[in-house]
């Protein structure tokens, strides 16, 4: 299907947000600072315009995949690749707008900005001459919006300390934030890059970094480079993965810090775990290392920003399992103001190396929805299965608002005992956990005997996640490692049906048009009716697209974006001739 280029006029970024309204505020305490653009939540009952861009991870910092679109495609066929060439045959394609060839394993998530497709994969395709297909990097690939043209590319060399920071074939596993003419993102090498959108195409090379060898068209124009791992002792575990948040002037990044080798070992446990820069110049203007050495293997999350109880809010979810909340602000000498803090595993679950636990991480992001906070606990995909949690946070409390404390029983008084890595609670050593006065808690999900049949099954179980939610008109999905979807009242956390897609599921759901889309590790695309009926919980359509989808679909301008390992979809219904 051939499509005219054309130079995209693209609106400022907060007007190009789905839906979302603006609030201007100042931050608490600094009467003299500038006015900041904070995410409100918009009502249900509101009329939102159409979806334009989508410039970052979760199409704004509330990290809620649900754009605003009609006429999207809830049929189409992906088409026939040769095997020995590789070429696409578009003979049998239907609502398939272009094809763009990424690496062999895809994680990084698509955005669209300023005209452009940027996603993150490794270089098994060998876009660029100087850096052959058996070269492995981490790659930030740049495509045309309208017609899948390859751009340029952000070449990230691999790190000589091999796969304890910089896992082979991984490639650029984050997805950028993208404002006007700069982009910003983490690279495998635990750097964050702030990049012109334009790569070398409009023959200036940008600065303060000048440093650039190559200079083709193909190549990125690095604007400043922060090296996290140089400045800040970072020790990142396997890779460094990050979708930047950003609020006015302010990134918020996750570090990644974590274990060696040894997955016991913390090399950096004084490095911080979140950041906040000045995304203009790179500056540091606070670290934080809450997870310190509670850290439990790797720290992957994204941050999320939003105004909560009148207050602007940044939410990182760490390596222990924490979520920490922080004022979303330029902080006091070097240091953020926390906010809140809240504990995703029950208090007598245990970290056992290699998945065999029942404590988990939280490599899933926050997202926001009606003032509320929902986020799920997980393990690295290499795991496997095991238990999980999804919580409902009330983000106005202050302090310690986790569900239990964790209590030493001396006679007959209680301590409170100081976070642990490996177990917070040990009954047998008369420690208890007890029900905390000041918890956040809204709902709780873990599963439970929905039929009445006297036991919990595997589809009435909430297994691990890696993946978030996606809530619209309070109807909340979420999958889990274990394959299921689950379908849940946002508000109650009432269960209103799963479905078991047979196969694990990497990514979120996508809600747009009346549907929800969601990806599997078969390769498979179940298409949804957005309905919290039992009956809709089969799906109109289960379409493959070719190999797995570890990335999660997202809608910009009117198409739909899928990414299996390797290929980019632009899907699109086809104009009646």
């Amino acid at each position: 299907m051939q499509n005219k280029p054309f130079l995209s006029t693209v609106a400022m970024f907060c007007a190009a947000l789905a839906g979302a309204i603006i609030a201007t505020v100042l931050p608490a305490g600094h009467a003299d600072a500038e006015p900041v653009a904070v995410i409100a939540q918009p009502k249900s009952s509101e009329k939102m315009e159409p979806t334009k861009d989508w410039p970052m991870w979760g199409g704004n910092s509330l990290r809620n995949n649900v754009p605003v679109a009609t006429n999207i495609p809830q049929e189409w066929d992906i088409g026939r690749f040769d095997r020995k060439t590789g070429e696409w045959d578009s003979s049998k394609a239907e609502n398939i707008k272009w094809v763009a060839k990424l690496g062999s394993q895809s994680y990084g998530n698509p955005v669209v900005a300023s005209g452009k497709v940027f996603v993150g994969t490794n270089n098994s395709s060998g876009l660029i001459s100087r850096y052959p297909a058996d070269v492995d990097l981490g790659v930030l690939v740049c495509y045309d919006e309208q017609t899948g043209d390859f751009l340029w590319q952000h070449s990230s060399e691999k790190l000589s300390t091999g796969r304890v920071h910089d896992w082979p074939l991984q490639g650029i596993c984050c997805a950028p934030y993208v404002e006007g003419n700069r982009l910003w993102f983490v690279t495998s090498r635990g750097e964050v890059r702030c990049l012109d959108v334009e790569g070398f195409y409009d023959g200036e090379n940008d600065g303060p970094y000048k440093e650039e060898k190559f200079t083709d068209k193909t190549e990125a124009d690095v604007i400043w480079v922060f090296n996290m791992m140089t400045e800040l002792g970072v020790s990142q575990h396997n890779m460094c993965s990050c979708s930047i948040a950003a609020l006015g002037d302010i990134l918020f990044v996750n570090t990644s810090n974590g274990v060696d080798e040894s997955h016991i070992v913390l090399p950096s446990p004084q490095a911080p775990s979140f950041i906040a820069m000045d995304k203009n110049t790179g500056e540091v203007l606070w670290t934080d290392r809450s997870p310190g050495e509670n850290i439990l293997h790797g720290q992957w999350s994204s941050p999320t920003i939003a105004e909560l109880g009148g207050v602007p809010q940044v939410l990182f979810a760490g390596g222990n399992g924490w979520v920490y909340s922080f004022k979303a602000d330029k902080g006091k000498d070097g240091k953020p103001e926390l906010l809140w803090k809240f504990d995703g595993n029950p208090k007598e679950s245990k970290w056992v190396i290699g998945g065999r636990g029942t404590r988990n991480n939280i490599i899933a992001t926050p997202v926001v929805y009606d003032g509320k906070v929902y986020v799920a606990v997980g393990q690295d995909p290499e795991h496997g299965e095991g238990e999980g949690h999804l919580w409902c946070i009330d983000p106005t409390k202050r302090g310690d608002v986790s569900p239990q404390l964790a209590m030493k029983v001396e006679g007959s008084s209680r301590v409170p005992l100081p976070h642990r890595r490996i177990q917070a609670v040990i009954p047998e050593d008369g420690e208890v956990a007890v029900d905390n006065p000041n918890s956040a808690v809204i709902w709780h999900y873990a599963g439970g005997d929905e039929d009445g049949d006297g036991r919990i099954s595997f589809e009435e179980t909430m297994h691990r996640s890696i993946g978030t939610v996606a809530i619209k008109d309070d109807i909340l999905y979420i999958s889990d490692f274990s394959g299921l979807l689950h379908c849940l009242d946002a508000q109650t956390g009432k269960r209103h049906w799963t479905y078991d897609m047979l196969a694990a599921a990497w990514g979120s759901p996508l809600i747009v048009d009346g549907h929800v889309y969601i990806g599997d590790e078969d390769g498979d695309v179940c298409v949804f009716k957005l309905s919290a009926d039992p009956e809709d919980a089969e799906p109109i359509d289960e379409i493959n697209m070719g190999n797995s989808v570890y990335s999660t679909p997202i809608v910009a301008n009117g198409v739909l974006y899928i990414a299996n390992k390797t290929h980019l979809f632009a899907i699109a219904a086809e104009e009646e001739e």
